[in-house]
């Protein structure tokens, strides 16, 4: 006998079925329950949770829907359900995975999972590298720099007083700062080419 007999006859009842479309939307849900129901927990793989997606798929299809022909109601019942069916999946997903970010716990299996630690955000290795190899370099170049001249960039640059502030710590003029600064400048840029 042919195995693929009983398939047949019984893709043969489905199809049948759909096509004796009922007088009613009640008689529509109760002949599509059944396989609504088969074909959600089939997706979910959990009873209750297919349960749920049927029921509300029915309840969404009544409310919003009860007024159309009874030849729109198996297309739009079964969008319905098929888009409830993807929310709870991805419900079940993003519940996972925030619960094994924040508390590790354990995933369907028994494993456990991973607790959750914020993204390093901070510059990588190679960054940290340069940053403290340009620093040293700067600080090499600050040395080096006549007295005055390093007075007026530490206090300008590095401390942030103004030109104002900056004459009163150092005991002279503002146009001398001023001096002193654009020279620090000019010879700190000289000396740090390769960092630019």
């Amino acid at each position: 006998m042919n195995s693929l007999a009983p398939a047949l006859g019984e893709a043969e009842l489905l199809a049948r079925e759909e096509q004796a479309t009922p007088a009613t939307l009640d008689a529509f849900l109760a002949q599509v329950e059944r396989r609504a129901f088969r074909m959600a927990e089939m997706h979910l793989g959990h009873r209750e949770d297919a349960m749920d997606a049927v029921q509300d798929a029915m309840l969404r299809l009544v409310r919003h829907y009860r007024d159309k022909p009874a030849a729109e109601w198996a297309p739009l019942f079964w969008g319905i359900l098929r888009r409830r069916v993807v929310d709870l999946q991805r419900r079940r997903k993003v519940r996972s995975i925030m619960i094994g970010w924040l508390g590790g716990g354990r995933d369907a299996e028994g494993d456990e999972l991973p607790a959750w630690e914020p993204a390093d955000t901070g510059p990588g290795p190679l960054d940290r590298l340069n940053d403290a190899q340009s620093w040293a370099d700067m600080a090499a170049a600050v040395k080096q720099l006549p007295q005055r001249q390093r007075e007026a960039f530490m206090l300008r640059v590095l401390e942030g007083l103004d030109v104002a502030e900056t004459a009163q710590a150092m005991g002279c003029s503002e146009g001398s700062v001023k001096t002193h600064l654009s020279r620090a400048m000019h010879s700190l840029r000289d000396q740090l080419e390769d960092w630019r």
